[in-house]
C-alpha cells in the first residue's frame, strides 16, 4: 500500500535488529492506562459532505466568547486583535515560512524574530529576550530548569500564587531532570510564605504577579531574599497587557522573567496555539532555551540579522543542548509582534487602562451581591470571589442563562479544597451592560 509500505517480514526484522520482542515492547515506558485496547471510537470512513457534517455538529456545540457576556480569564483572555494583525500573517511569506536554518536566505524571518526579540526585552525590563517559546507555562518550566544549570542546585521554590497548570508543567519537566519542585499552598497573597520558603539549596523561587487569584505583587523583597541565598527569582505574567502598566520584572529584580504572549496579538483560539516570552539577565544568556536572533553587518557593511545562539537540540549536540523545544511558535509571535507595532507604547498603556478600569467596574458590581466575598485587592483585571455554594455550580447555571461567568477555581486545582473560589475577568471586550447582567444574575443566583 502507498502509505503502509512495510511488511509483516519487514517488521519483523526491524524488531529483531533492536531486540524487541514485539511491537508493544516499543510502548512498554507507556502507563498501560494511557493506551487504547482498541480502536479509536471514531467511524472508519465516511464522504467528504458526512464528515463536515459530524464536525459541524460538534463545532455547534461550543459557545463562542463574543456569543454573551464573558468573564473568563486565568491564563488566556480575551482582547480585541486589529484585522490588520490576522491580513499580514496570511501573507504567504509569513504564512508558509519556516525555521530559519539558512539565515543568509532568511532575513525576512529573522528580522522579524529580532524586532519581536527587542519588543519583549523593553516589557520584561530585561536585556535579553529570545525568539519565542510554545507558551507561558512550558517557558516556565524552561526557566526553572536553566536556573538549576546556572546554580547547580536542585530545588525550585514554586510560589502558591502559580497558575496551577504553569507549577504541573515544571514539575513535569523538572522531575524528569531530578529537580524537585516545591509547590506552596495556594494563596491570594503569597509573598511572606515564598520568603519563608527560600534555603540555602533552593536553585530559584518562581513568582507570578498578578497571580492566578489576580493579586499584584512587587516581588522586589522576594527578590532580595532569593538573591541573599544565592538563588534567582523568576518572574511569571500569565497576562502580556499587564506589562503595560506594572512595574516590569527587571525593574523589580528578577533574573528571568517568562510570559504567556496570547494576549497581544492573538485570539483565544479554544487554547492555542499560544506564544511564549522569555527574557533574561544579559550574564545568563548562554543558558537561555531557545534560539537568539541577533543583528550584524555583512562583508560589504550591510545591516543583516543571524542566528546569534541556537542551543536546543536541532542545531546541536543533544548532551550540550539546554533544551529539547522543537518550535517558537512563529506564526504567533509575529502576530504578537504586529499588534505591539500598531499599538506603541502610549497604545499599550491605554490598553492597560482601559482594562483596569474595566475591572475596578466590575469589582464595585460585585461586591454588591450579598453572600460574595471579593478576595482579591490589588488586581489589574481579574480578582477572585469566595461564593456561599460551589462556584462549578454557579458557572454552569449561569452559562445555562448565556452568561460565562468566569473560571472556578476547581477546575485548575481539583485538590486545593477551593472549590467555592470563582476567577472573574474584565478586559476591554467588557462592556457595563455584561458587567450588570453579570451582577444582577449572580445575586439571582446566590440569594436564599
Amino acid at each position: 500500500m502507498r502509505y503502509l509500505p512495510l511488511t509483516d517480514a519487514d517488521r519483523a526484522d526491524m524488531l529483531a535488529v533492536i531486540g524487541a520482542a514485539d511491537i508493544d515492547a516499543l510502548f512498554v515506558d507507556v502507563p498501560k492506562a494511557a493506551r487504547l485496547d482498541g480502536p479509536v471510537d471514531l467511524p472508519g470512513h465516511a464522504g467528504e459532505l458526512a464528515v463536515e457534517r459530524a464536525l459541524g455538529a460538534l463545532a455547534g456545540q461550543n459557545r463562542a466568547a463574543g456569543a454573551g457576556p464573558f468573564f473568563c480569564g486565568a491564563g488566556a483572555y480575551r482582547h480585541h486583535v486589529p484585522a490588520s494583525v490576522d491580513h499580514l500573517i496570511q501573507r504567504s511569506e509569513f504564512l508558509t515560512s519556516y525555521t530559519p536554518y539558512q539565515p543568509e536566505i532568511s532575513q525576512g524571518t529573522l528580522q522579524v524574530l529580532f524586532e519581536f526579540q527587542t519588543q519583549v526585552a523593553a516589557l520584561m525590563g530585561l536585556p535579553v529576550a529570545n525568539a519565542s517559546m510554545y507558551d507561558g507555562s512550558t517557558a516556565c518550566a524552561e526557566a526553572v530548569m536553566m536556573a538549576a544549570r546556572v546554580t547547580g542546585r536542585r530545588k525550585a521554590v514554586l510560589s502558591g500564587g502559580l497558575h496551577p497548570h504553569y507549577a504541573q508543567t515544571a514539575h513535569t519537566l523538572a522531575h524528569s531532570a531530578g529537580v524537585e519542585t516545591r509547590r506552596l499552598g495556594a494563596a491570594v497573597d503569597a509573598e511572606r510564605a515564598v520568603v519563608e520558603a527560600i534555603d540555602e539549596g533552593t536553585a530559584c523561587v518562581v513568582v507570578q504577579t498578578p497571580n492566578v487569584f489576580g493579586t499584584v505583587t512587587d516581588v522586589t523583597a522576594i527578590a532580595e531574599a532569593a538573591h541573599a541565598a544565592g538563588a534567582l527569582i523568576i518572574v511569571v505574567a500569565a497576562e502580556a497587557v499587564s506589562l503595560g502598566l506594572l512595574k516590569s520584572p527587571g525593574e523589580m529584580g528578577a533574573d528571568i522573567a517568562v510570559a504567556e504572549g496570547q494576549s497581544i496579538g492573538n485570539g483565544l483560539n479554544f487554547g492555542g496555539p499560544y506564544v511564549g516570552l522569555f527574557a533574561c539577565r544579559e550574564a545568563l544568556t548562554r543558558q537561555m532555551p531557545g534560539r537568539l536572533c541577533g543583528e550584524t553587518v555583512d562583508a560589504e557593511g550591510r545591516r543583516g540579522f543571524v542566528l546569534t545562539l541556537s542551543t536546543r537540540e536541532q542545531h546541536i549536540r543533544r548532551d550540550k543542548a539546554t533544551s529539547n523545544i522543537c518550535t517558537n511558535s512563529g506564526l504567533c509571535a509575529l502576530a504578537f509582534s504586529i499588534h505591539m507595532s500598531l499599538l506603541g507604547g502610549a497604545g499599550l498603556r491605554a490598553l492597560a487602562e482601559e482594562n483596569h478600569a474595566q475591572a475596578r467596574a466590575l469589582h464595585a458590581a460585585l461586591a454588591a451581591p450579598p453572600g460574595v466575598e471579593i478576595l482579591t485587592h490589588r488586581y489589574f483585571n481579574e480578582f477572585a470571589l469566595r461564593l456561599p455554594r460551589p462556584a462549578a455550580e454557579v458557572v454552569e447555571s449561569l452559562a445555562a442563562k448565556g452568561i460565562l461567568a468566569g473560571v472556578p477555581f476547581s477546575r485548575l486545582d481539583p485538590e486545593a479544597g477551593l472549590g467555592d473560589v470563582l476567577l472573574v475577568c474584565a478586559t476591554e471586550m467588557t462592556t457595563a451592560e455584561d458587567i450588570a447582567a453579570l451582577a444582577s444574575a449572580l445575586k439571582a443566583e446566590i440569594t436564599p
